[in-house]
């Protein structure tokens, strides 16, 4: 897994999918700001690098979860889509995707494609972990569906919020991913992709992201 995280940083970085920026910071969805961002959605994008972070993803799966313990791969809406496509693919195995609610037509569906059947093995898919909060949503629409959701793959988890491993646990999962922002800060400080100010400043965030935002406010843009 060491290679595998610091290959994918790596290639999250020379995509310019994960972004530094100390003296102006990014402001999150939340109104938080943050010295880092991430945007997964990017990498679809660039083939080759995609391609990949896939046959990592590949390899950890059969290796972790196995392949006899994946019926179904699930995206979530939407960032999880792709992914899932990418993934239903090479591990030959059919896709499904779930809404965040019915669509509200039709057959009023939350999940789209078809389910042969109950108490069959899903993964679900999405591209990113924070608090990992958002995935309830999709667990349990597939657990009502009648299948077994015990596994959760993203390309990218933070890391660095305690809430995450306590989400994962309550919802009953496992979580596989290619890397953290351990992991990228780790490779930009041996490969120099930032300054010396930059990167400390990162670092600081990372071990306090709350105590950072309450005392970088004022940096963000207007």
């Amino acid at each position: 897994m060491t290679i595998i995280s610091e290959a994918t940083a790596k290639i999250l970085l020379d995509t310019e999918s994960v972004l530094f920026n100390s003296k102006e910071p990014f402001v999150l969805t939340s109104g938080r700001v943050s010295p880092v961002y991430v945007d997964i959605r990017r990498l679809i994008s660039f083939p080759a690098e995609r391609a990949m972070l896939m046959r990592f993803a590949t390899d950890i799966l059969k290796e972790q979860v196995g392949a006899d313990s994946m019926d179904y791969v699930a995206g979530g809406e939407t960032a999880g889509i792709p992914y899932a496509a990418f993934l239903a693919e090479r591990l030959e195995k059919p896709m499904l995707y779930v809404r965040k609610k019915p669509k509200g037509f039709g057959r009023m569906a939350q999940i789209e494609g078809h389910i042969e059947g109950e108490g069959k093995k899903v993964l679900l898919v999405e591209d990113l972990q924070t608090d990992g909060g958002s995935k309830k949503v999709f667990i349990n629409a597939l657990r009502e569906a009648g299948t077994i959701v015990e596994h959760a793959f993203v390309v990218f988890h933070y890391g660095i919020m305690p809430a995450s491993e306590e989400n994962n646990k309550a919802m009953g999962i496992q979580l596989h991913a290619l890397a953290t922002w351990w992991d990228v800060l780790n490779v930009a400080k041996d490969l120099g992709y930032f300054d010396q100010e930059t990167l400390t400043e990162v670092d600081a965030f990372l071990n306090d992201p709350d105590g950072w935002a309450a005392k970088n406010a004022h940096r963000a843009k207007a």
